[in-house]
């Protein structure tokens, strides 16, 4: 294993110091809930931008799509492609919607439509949502350094995870904007040092990746073909319309973040410019894994070293150690795909830039798990703790809950990264997992928004049905072979997609049959 030369780690050291000291900084002002959630809402729009546009950009973007990108070909990219037609809902209708409203969080509307049950069902979704999110970043990190320095992905996500709960504790929401900031200029210009260092070094430059490229067919979309049981064109195109709708519709992330501006067209600004950035960003990352792909082809005693190393973990029980090499020589790309950047950037990097690449891959990381801990945490204390438990808080008391409340939830993302550990590819498993958390929520957000009529009988009716089919469609691959009639025929990604219009659809056929009735 090759460790970090002195240069890297005090790079990556200087960084984190940075973040830790920014955290400071604002605990200086950070003295009540509305600072601690929204800003005080005096953000400038283009700041908010950046800052949900780092939120995007996480490091399972970092880690998860060039792998994905190395493994197979930009069909993901579509998810990218989505963005846009949600963002343009959420523009229009949900940003002057929450603008309006006096209430920090984004689910108290649900309460006011259709009950206490509505809201504490959309929270809980959310909260899991969450962690599963952060916990998949954190594996992101844990599984770049790990390559790097050789500790343990446990030891690596409990330090990255104690540094980002200072700063997001003491500094909160405005801590969290400005962080991101220069969290999202890190990233941004790290991928782009990565691609070049990836063409100046492969033998033919870009031509040849381009030619490689082409022969293995990696800048392909996907099949254009309408079949939803396969990772179509079509498929992700769904999935990733869906899922930013309800990112941008009513995710507290983003929520939070258009509350911070000063307006409500500022707050559709910043949202427009987190689009901008995010679209070609995206694709370079797509850009990275298929060069990537290319260059290890031209390099095939490394690519042999990293399938072996991913052999290794990946051997299963009752294989001896000394059929490593056997078993390695089976291993398809998407296999290992998660490990070939970091594979790259230790071996092939010079000391220094690697370290502004890795303090790149912690901003990534660190912009999505603050965010996500002060959403959650704002969520549980006005949501729950609040509503169920204690209604008469003082400011002084609120504030305190705020705190206590993101340091729990930064711990308890960590236990969900390490209990991460193993799974094939980042970016298919928080795919799946927020997918699933997802589509309750949104089904019943539009339901709430969109229909008048439906009311709190027909709302808990259809939310009923679309759980059962959430469920049965995600439980599906479990189901035994000999029951093959009982699975579901659709690709995993058509949860969210399914999932949000049979909860929509059905609420509103229950009003429409209530009202004739």
């Amino acid at each position: 294993m090759k460790h970090l030369p002195v240069t890297d780690l005090t790079i990556i050291a200087i960084y984190m110091l940075a973040m830790i000291l920014t955290g400071f900084w604002f605990s200086l002002k950070n003295k009540n809930p509305d600072q601690f959630t929204k800003a005080s809402g005096r953000i400038p729009q283009w700041a908010v931008g950046i800052s949900i546009y780092a939120t995007f950009l996480s490091s399972n973007t970092f880690l998860g799509v060039p792998g994905k990108a190395f493994g197979s070909n930009w069909n993901a990219f579509v998810f990218s492609l989505s963005m846009p037609f949600s963002a343009w809902i959420a523009a229009k209708y949900f940003v002057p919607f929450y603008r309006n409203s006096t209430e920090v969080s984004a689910y108290t509307h649900l309460e006011h439509r259709f009950g206490a049950w509505a809201r504490t069902y959309a929270v809980v979704c959310f909260l899991l949502t969450q962690l599963a999110r952060m916990g998949s970043v954190f594996f992101g990190i844990a599984l770049s350094l790990q390559a790097m320095t050789g500790y343990s992905m446990q030891s690596i996500m409990i330090v990255m995870g104690i540094i980002i709960i200072i700063y997001t504790v003491l500094g909160g929401m405005e801590a969290v904007i400005w962080t991101e900031v220069a969290q999202g200029i890190i990233k941004t210009f790290g991928a782009a040092v990565i691609l070049y260092f990836i063409i100046i070094k492969m033998p033919g430059g870009a031509a040849k990746i381009i030619e490689v490229g082409k022969a293995a067919h990696k800048f392909s979309l996907g099949s254009f073909r309408f079949d939803f049981a396969s990772s179509t064109f079509w498929v992700i195109f769904l999935y990733g319309f869906f899922m930013n709708l309800n990112n941008f519709g009513m995710d507290q992330n983003y929520v939070q973040r258009y509350q911070s501006t000063t307006s409500a067209n500022e707050a559709k600004k910043s949202l427009w410019l987190c689009v901008k950035l995010y679209l070609p960003i995206s694709l370079l990352f797509f850009i990275i894994g298929s060069s990537l792909y290319a260059w290890y082809q031209a390099h095939p005693e490394m690519l042999n070293a990293v399938k072996l190393r991913a052999a290794v973990e990946r051997l299963p029980a009752g294989v001896s150690i000394n059929e490593v090499a056997v078993f390695a020589k089976k291993l398809q790309p998407a296999d290992y795909g998660d490990k070939i950047l970091p594979d790259f950037m230790v071996n092939i990097l010079p000391a220094g830039i690697v370290g502004i690449i890795i303090s790149a891959i912690l901003s990534a990381a660190m912009s999505t798990i603050s965010s996500g801990m002060n959403a959650s945490a704002t969520v549980f204390t006005f949501d729950i703790y609040k509503r169920y438990i204690k209604k008469d808080l003082n400011n002084k008391q609120t504030f305190r809950l705020l705190l206590i409340s993101t340091f729990i939830i930064g711990v308890l993302s960590i236990i969900t990264g390490i209990a991460m550990i193993g799974v094939k590819s980042i970016l298919d498993a928080w795919w799946q997992l927020s997918g699933i958390f997802a589509a309750g929520m949104l089904g019943l957000f539009l339901l709430g928004f969109a229909s008048k009529k439906a009311k709190n009988t027909e709302a808990l009716l259809a939310l009923i049905i679309g759980v059962l089919v959430i469920a049965w469609m995600s439980l599906s691959p479990l189901i035994p072979d000999s029951y093959a009639y009982l699975k579901s025929a659709l690709n995993s990604n058509m949860v969210i997609v399914i999932g949000t219009l049979i909860i929509f659809l059905t609420g509103i056929l229950f009003s429409s049959l209530k009202k004739k009735l």
